[in-house]
């Protein structure tokens, strides 16, 4: 078993509390990256369900990807050098993930077939979670977030 950390558990607890994937990895860290609460729940709210239930990129790796972005991006359009730099971190954390989890992809991890679905998000219940991974995927996210930003400050 995967050992557990401080992020993976709050955003476990998170996505179990009612936010979606992306929201509870990505509020797991902001206030670490001096970002309010309201601010990075709305930045992430579209990102849960593989981007509004189109079942694409899992929500859990987009959360991912917008801690990198906050920790690593650039605002400079010009800067092809910082770039490339945070792109290979996203592919780095993007492996990781899919080597751990077997796939990046919404629809792979849960079983469905392609294309979009209702927009409209299921009611959370014991039967909802029972039957999604989303709960440990969350949490696999949030560890392997944690895991790689402690190493780059090392």
């Amino acid at each position: 078993m995967e050992e557990k950390s401080s992020k993976s558990e709050e955003a476990k607890r998170l996505f179990l509390s009612g936010y979606n994937c992306a929201q509870a990895v990505f509020l797991a860290f902001s206030k670490d990256l001096g970002l309010d609460d309201q601010t990075a729940l709305k930045l992430s709210s579209a990102f849960g369900g593989g981007m509004g239930r189109l079942r694409e990129v899992c929500g859990a790796v987009s959360g991912m990807f917008m801690v990198l972005g906050l920790k690593y991006g650039s605002a400079d359009p010009t800067d092809q050098k910082a770039k490339a730099q945070l792109y290979a971190r996203v592919q780095e954390l993007a492996n990781q993930f899919k080597a751990e989890n077997g796939s990046i992809i919404c629809r792979e991890l849960l079983s469905l077939p392609p294309g979009p679905q209702d927009p409209t998000p299921q009611p959370r219940s014991a039967q909802y979670y029972k039957l999604r991974p989303c709960p440990e995927k969350v949490a696999s996210a949030a560890r392997l977030l944690e895991a790689y930003l402690a190493k780059q400050e090392n």
